[in-house]
């Protein structure tokens, strides 16, 4: 089905341990997996306590979007943003995102951080269409499951 600016209609619930093959299909479907993180372990991981989840999007009982979602109770983030790409282009990258805002807003978050991969030119000019800011932040990181 080629995108097109119909905006199909979608339901956002809680994702359930039962969606975990067809939302990790899914990332991978969008180029969000990469070698060194497990999507299924990150999966398990989002749903193992109260202070994140993944919100599924489904039309015609599929999941057709998906958003990891968490905070550290002072900052919210987001991670696996995902749209089917049969669906891009149709306006569900912002219903998703104001889903992952509400999300957090009803959990007392006063603020979202997210992390676009420096080459994705194309998801950097989304996020700011839809009111995001490049901040003058260092990120840096520590992987802590290797040895």
């Amino acid at each position: 089905m080629p995108a097109n600016h119909t905006l199909v209609p979608i339901l956002f619930r809680p994702a359930t341990p039962q969606d975990r093959a067809e939302i990790t299909e899914l990332w991978a479907a969008c180029g969000l997996t990469r070698p060194w993180n497990d999507p299924a372990s990150d999966f398990d991981f989002a749903l193992s306590g109260p202070a994140s989840t993944i919100l599924a999007g489904t039309a015609e009982d599929q999941i057709i979007a998906s958003a990891m979602v968490g905070h550290d109770g002072h900052r919210g983030c987001v991670y696996y943003v995902s749209v089917h790409p049969d669906h891009q282009g149709r306006g569900l990258g912002q219903l998703l995102m104001n889903e992952a805002e509400t999300w957090l807003r009803d959990r007392g978050v006063p603020k979202l951080n997210l992390i676009v991969r420096s080459e994705n030119e194309q998801v950097v000019g989304f996020y700011e269409s839809i009111g995001y800011l490049a901040e003058p932040n260092t990120q840096m990181g520590k992987r802590l499951d290797t040895r």
